[in-house]
């Protein structure tokens, strides 16, 4: 039997890369490489595109980092820079009759490598909670002193003083970390106990990254009406307390002594680099108006039994004229309030971009 072939040739309209070239890969629009980075690093609401056409140089920045690039001609090869310190090869983008063009491999290298540092930093230590501490308040008016000032009554109150300045820091703080919760053991004229105001820190549930810190803030006093000053106080390193959950460590007890020392050292460290921190600010911003009085070590009730890093701060005398008109100076409390700010913010900074000082929860 004789069996009959049909051949039938369909000819579609197929593009090939000329002799010797090979095919170029295929690219996305600025908005589908948007869309691309947004659903690969989880930060949709919060990717971004910079682009400067002097330089011919673009930025992705999603999560707090950013992915760097310079454009180059239509498959040439250039630098994909992440935050400034991580390089990677890879297909350049390009402008194409007047747009922008983004080889996928270079949209994927930088959706991955921005996935990556997001990432890194959920699982870093950072600070999760700030907590203020103005002194004394309600029925305990803290230290008071009492002037003549050209032929009239002037009453310098500790328990308003540290309110006002309290105030002005949780205003800069909430403003400047609004991913952080910021706390006052006070808001107005009342009096908490010093058990109610580290009951408040110690009760604020952290996540395995999380810390805290806690910074109380006073104005002094002297029979001494010539002591004047601002000063810092952190816990002394001969104090020993309890600031491990003992409940984590159940099944190994016998490490809880060693743990426990292990991470009060680590606060006192810590605690002593905010107290620096602070003090430095407080001196820039007084200038030479005020003398410092350095940094002091002591177990004042509210820093030993607060189980993270702790300072107290005293703003001045109340019973030193000079002190107390400058504490009654608003402009001057505004400074205060913002030096204890950049203090702050200046251990914040220290703390999470190491990644947290302390390492043993």
């Amino acid at each position: 039997m004789k069996r009959s072939f049909i051949l039938i040739f369909c000819l579609l309209p197929v593009s090939f890369p000329a002799f010797g070239q090979t095919a170029l890969p295929k690219t996305l629009s600025l908005e589908e490489a948007l869309i691309s980075i947004g659903q690969k690093t989880g930060k949709t609401a919060e990717t971004e595109f910079r682009w400067d056409p002097f330089l011919s140089s673009g930025t992705f920045t999603a999560g707090g980092h950013s992915a760097a690039f310079f454009s180059g001609g239509e498959g040439e090869s250039g630098m994909l820079l992440l935050d400034g310190r991580e390089f990677f090869d890879v297909p350049a983008p390009y402008v194409h009759q007047g747009l922008l063009r983004f080889p996928e491999a270079f949209i994927s290298t930088a959706a991955l490598s921005l996935s990556r540092s997001i990432e890194e930093d959920a699982s870093r230590f950072n600070i999760a909670a700030v907590i203020i501490d103005p002194g004394h308040g309600g029925k305990d008016s803290g230290a008071v002193g009492n002037f003549t000032v050209n032929g009239k009554p002037f009453r310098s109150v500790e328990k308003d003083i540290v309110l006002n300045v309290s105030k002005k820091l949780y205003s800069r703080l909430s403003a400047a970390y609004p991913d952080k919760r910021i706390l006052m053991t006070r808001e107005g004229d009342t009096f908490p106990t010093l058990e109610n105001r580290v009951a408040i820190a110690n009760s604020v549930p952290l996540k395995a990254n999380e810390a805290i810190i806690f910074i109380s803030i006073h104005a002094n006093s002297s029979f001494n009406k010539k002591a004047r000053g601002y000063e810092v106080w952190y816990l002394s390193p001969e104090y020993r307390r309890n600031v491990i959950d003992t409940a984590k460590y159940a099944d190994s007890s016998e490490v809880i002594p060693i743990i426990n020392d292990m991470m009060e050292e680590e606060f006192t460290t810590e605690s002593i680099m905010m107290a620096q921190s602070i003090l430095g600010r407080i001196g820039e911003a007084s200038g030479n108006r005020i003398p410092s009085r350095g940094l002091k070590a002591e177990e004042w009730f509210v820093v030993r039994n607060a189980r993270m890093p702790s300072v107290l701060v005293e703003l001045g005398f109340v019973s030193n004229l000079e002190d107390a008109l400058l504490m009654s100076d608003e402009g001057y409390l505004q400074k205060l309030g913002e030096a204890l700010y950049k203090g702050i913010g200046d251990f914040i900074t220290r703390f999470e971009m190491s990644g947290g000082f302390t390492t043993i929860q």
